[in-house]
């Protein structure tokens, strides 16, 4: 066959033979018979071209509809730029940055003189809706790097000229769509008129690359969807997150705050917020210990040598913060492992006391970026439940399989649905290849052993061992990453961890580091907008509050919050003089789980009249019955963990 012919297949195996630098979309016609107006890239041996690319091998071809994952962010990558011609028209004097599209939705940084503001976001909405209906093709063009370079500078687009000179190829590609030019790999839609249903959702400052060394950009955010009805069900969806947010809500129940004066990260518990974590530590302290963990405390500050000998300093430095005392250097601590081991080295150990299982309520300090930090589910300073099972080889597999029964155990009880995910050797890591193929065999098995499906994540490992990590749904089908399980064979080899075996010689253990919530801070991010705010009756700070009709009724009241308090309701008093449907509405702002009115005739009675913050009347009883009924209600929630008052 001639080398100017290229052989094509289809998916399922039909072929065509058509001429060396074919377009595709002209390829996709005569293999398909027709080419479907959804499609708007195409696959070839695995990789993405547009429409109007050539081809130059043979091989497999698999057309890309617009509403498949990879189409949408095809249109959400091609809708940026069309944002981006709309800033430029708008805002000549406007630098730009990167547009990559990303889960959701797309966002593309500007450097301007000032803040973009909503009136702003409206008038580039408008002028995508312009540049839309004339369909611009996205025209693709191939350059020497160089030539790219002298381009972009001849339009002042320093950030576009800084990303070249750090690039390797000798060629780049570039789009162009109507007035507006950028640098970009591609593929995009055919044209803009494929854009279909967008909305421009937010924006926020971003320094340049995440560094707050460098420039402040404006960020624009935004989303498209292949059709109006996703789009219109998108929106909704956000909104709906938007009520959840856990800093607004953070704000409206008084839990906690963030503050300049204290430094970006850094999380003020006020009493409400602080009781909730406390009765997750304890309900945490209280399941560690039932299944065999040792409660153990490491320093805070560890010298830097120490850090050298883990390999986090080789490998997780620019995560880390130091200080030096009396000329000494020390890391602060980003992860809790190193005091656990020499906690094991304290003494020699035999083969009968293992497995070891230390469980610490650790504070640890990571160097986040700013333009990273996002309320308590990104912070620098979280309390992480964290513990290290140091066990022979032969205990390994059922020591995984325990952390994932706790794991189960712990999601079930909250009502989160949850996947599995194993992580595999990173790039930057330590140890040999024979001890991460161990490492990974034993979490593969664990999960294959306990009926669990898995997803495999190249390269996503921690430098030291390869992890299981539960990514939780909540109220919204949102994931979130709490729960992991690492297995390491590196670290107790670094640090000489033994045991004595039945032989009576010295063996090498394994170690695996695993929480179950993760970081507290985060859980409890999560938690409020699982819960918009509305926490269980086990969880929430005031479990009851007792509103008064009238003065008249105080001291009977006062009676019945004493007897609450006693029997270990969190319960307030509301004798403020207020009109009860004041008092009302306010206990249900603050989402408090019941409000117990009291007026002459529950005084009459020696009775309470219990509201649910829904609105639902359980009708008078008395207090020990309310409180019975409680404490019930808490077993429940917690299928028998937990009743009244936090321990």
């Amino acid at each position: 066959m001639s080398e100017s012919i290229l052989e094509v297949y289809s998916p399922s195996g039909e072929k065509a033979e058509v001429p060396h630098g074919a377009l595709v979309k002209d390829v996709l016609e005569k293999l398909f018979g027709k080419l479907d107006p959804k499609w708007v890239a195409a696959k070839i041996n695995g990789d993405l071209y547009d429409l109007t690319r050539t081809i130059e091998k043979s091989g497999t071809i698999t057309p890309v509809s617009i509403d498949s994952p990879e189409g949408l962010d095809i249109l959400r990558h091609s809708t940026s730029h069309v944002m981006a011609q709309a800033v430029k028209e708008l805002f000549p004097e406007a630098k730009v940055a990167i547009g990559p599209s990303i889960e959701n939705g797309f966002y593309y940084d500007f450097d301007v003189p000032k803040p973009f503001s909503s009136d702003d976001l409206e008038k580039i909405e408008k002028r995508m809706k312009e540049i839309i209906k004339k369909r611009y093709t996205f025209q693709r063009k191939e350059l020497p790097k160089n030539e790219a370079i002298k381009f972009f500078e001849s339009k002042g687009e320093s950030y576009k000229v800084e990303l070249l000179k750090e690039m390797d190829e000798d060629a780049v590609s570039i789009y162009e769509q109507g007035s507006f030019v950028d640098l970009c790999r591609g593929p995009h839609v055919p044209d803009t008129g494929y854009i279909k249903a967008f909305k421009l959702t937010s924006v926020a400052g971003a320094y340049w690359r995440g560094d707050e060394n460098n420039q402040m950009l404006q960020r624009i955010y935004g989303t498209a969807f292949a059709d109006k009805k996703a789009l219109k069900k998108y929106l909704e969806f956000l909104e709906e997150a938007k009520k959840r947010d856990h800093r607004r809500l953070g704000k409206e129940l008084d839990l906690f705050q963030f503050s300049d004066e204290v430094g970006a990260g850094m999380v003020i518990y006020h009493p409400k917020g602080a009781l909730i974590r406390q009765i997750l530590e304890t309900f945490e302290k209280k399941e560690h210990l039932r299944r065999g963990y040792q409660i153990v405390m490491g320093p805070t500050l560890l010298k830097t040598e120490l850090w050298k000998k883990s390999g986090h300093f080789d490998n997780y430095r620019e995560f880390m913060y130091f200080t030096e005392i009396e000329g000494q250097s020390y890391g602060i601590k980003p992860m809790n492992c190193l005091a656990h081991m020499l906690i094991y080295k304290s003494k020699v150990r035999s083969y009968r006391d293992l497995p070891i299982r230390y469980f610490e309520l650790g504070t640890v300090h990571r160097h986040e970026k700013s333009g990273v930090l996002h309320g308590l589910l990104r912070v620098r300073q979280f309390t992480q439940d964290d513990a290290h099972i140091i066990c022979t080889p032969d205990q390994l597999q059922s020591e995984i399989q325990g952390v994932i029964d706790f794991v189960i155990d712990v999601m079930d009880m909250f009502g989160f649905p949850y996947e599995m995910e194993i992580s595999t050797r990173p790039e930057k890591s330590i140890g040999s290849d024979e001890d991460w193929e161990r490492a990974t065999g034993a979490l593969i098995n664990a999960l294959r052993d306990k009926g669990l499906s898995y997803e495999i994540c190249e390269g996503e490992g921690a430098f030291y061992g390869p992890k299981i990590d539960v990514k939780l749904k909540d109220a919204l089908n949102r994931k979130w990453q709490c729960a992991t399980i690492q297995c390491d064979f590196t670290l107790p080899d670094r640090f000489d961890l033994t045991y004595i075996g039945p032989d009576g010689q010295k063996h090498r253990p394994v170690m695996l580091h695993r929480v179950i919530l993760g970081a507290m801070e985060r859980f409890l991010g999560i938690l409020i907008e699982h819960y918009a705010g509305a926490f269980p009756s086990w969880l929430a700070p005031v479990q009851a509050i007792i509103v008064t009709v009238t003065d008249s009724q105080l001291e009977f009241a006062s009676r019945v919050f004493e007897q609450l308090r006693d029997a270990g309701v969190r319960v307030e008093l509301d004798d403020r003089n207020e009109k009860l449907g004041f008092k009302i509405r306010e206990a249900q702002v603050q989402k408090i789980p019941y409000m117990l009115v009291i007026g002459d005739r529950e005084v009459e009675a020696g009775c309470i009249n219990p509201r649910k913050r829904d609105g639902k009347q359980l009708g008078m009883m008395k207090v020990e019955e309310f409180i019975d009924f409680l404490e019930k209600e808490c077993r429940e929630e917690t299928k028998g963990r937990v009743g009244l008052g936090i321990i």
